[in-house]
């Protein structure tokens, strides 16, 4: 279902329609939220994020809206680079991207510019997708803790972004699954996603810069207690200690069993039952927690151009 705006009342004698930015001490009543689907998502209107950033009440009221909904959005926000850091900001310290480059205005902003044209500065853009299930960067002991993502420019049409609940996907599994996948852990690495187009030589430099990271297969959420599956097609490669004895015929059945679990684990993003997509508009925000969600970029507006800033918050090392 795709997120859309709350409009606002009008009447013909009514007094004119207040600015997005209004007084701190009237904000916490003046966001507007309307839900995207019973799964996930929120949308919040009337919210200026340059002004909330100065303003502790509505970044806490945020915050809030922002754990229990999992991906927020936010319509019409027409603010600088800085502004979006900024904002980012008073939700946790931010990380610059370990491989990909940052915005020359705000240091702290990956830039996912997708076009095959080239730039004013006679280089290629960055023509990867994202159009895979993935959460940010699980390779990493502390993933991201989440990411405030800024459209500057999309196409026409296509280019949607879908999220999935992984709170949700984890629910919904079998209790024998549940069983099953209690206690176990699952390597994460980036060497075959982002790595592997390179020479062996640089490729490995790459590797032992960015070691593989262990993850629970179910990891407990920092903040809320809730049970999240943590696996993602991106970075997660195999379980650390898949082991059984009673379903196995001398071994023979070993690997194959761990990769059937593992790839229907992390088919379960997939379901549209727990999936909300977002139509871009330029100065369009979203707003995810990293660990409760996954996402995936659409890509079916070919050449088109597409354009948009990240803040990456600093996660901890998970348990």
């Amino acid at each position: 279902m795709t997120a859309t705006a709350v409009p606002q009342n009008t009447s013909s004698h009514a007094a004119p329609v207040a600015p997005a930015i209004v007084r701190p001490s009237v904000r916490q009543h003046s966001i507007k939220v309307e839900i995207c689907t019973p799964a996930i998502g929120a949308e919040l209107s009337n919210i200026s994020l340059a002004d909330a950033a100065q303003d502790p009440e509505a970044i806490a009221e945020i915050r809030a809206l922002w754990l229990k909904h999992k991906v927020l959005f936010f319509r019409d926000q027409d603010i600088t680079p800085m502004e979006q850091q900024n904002f980012a900001a008073q939700f946790a310290e931010l990380e610059a991207h370990p491989v990909a480059p940052s915005h020359p205005e705000a240091d702290k902003l990956l830039m996912l510019y997708r076009n095959l044209e080239t730039n004013k500065q006679n280089m290629v853009e960055k023509i990867s997708r994202e159009n895979l299930w993935h959460t940010d960067v699980t390779f990493k002991k502390a993933p991201p803790r989440g990411a405030v993502l800024r459209c500057e420019l999309c196409p026409e049409t296509g280019g949607d972004t879908i999220w999935s609940n992984m709170v949700m996907a984890y629910e919904k599994l079998p209790e024998a699954i549940k069983q099953r996948i209690d206690g176990l852990y699952a390597k994460h690495d980036a060497e075959h996603a982002f790595f592997a187009q390179m020479p062996i030589e640089e490729r490995h430099t790459m590797a032992a810069k960015n070691p593989a990271a262990e993850h629970p297969v179910v990891l407990t959420h920092p903040e809320t207690g809730e049970k999240v599956l943590f696996v993602n097609t991106a970075f997660t490669t195999h379980f650390s200690n898949f082991y059984t004895f009673k379903d196995v015929r001398c071994g023979q059945d070993f690997m194959p069993e761990a990769n059937h679990l593992m790839n229907y684990l992390i088919s379960q993003a997939a379901i549209p039952e727990y999936q909300v997509r977002l139509k871009w508009r330029t100065n369009t925000v979203a707003m995810w927690d990293n660990l409760l969600v996954q996402h995936y970029a659409v890509s079916d507006y070919g050449n088109e151009p597409r354009k948009m800033l990240r803040a990456t918050l600093t996660g901890a090392p998970l348990v």
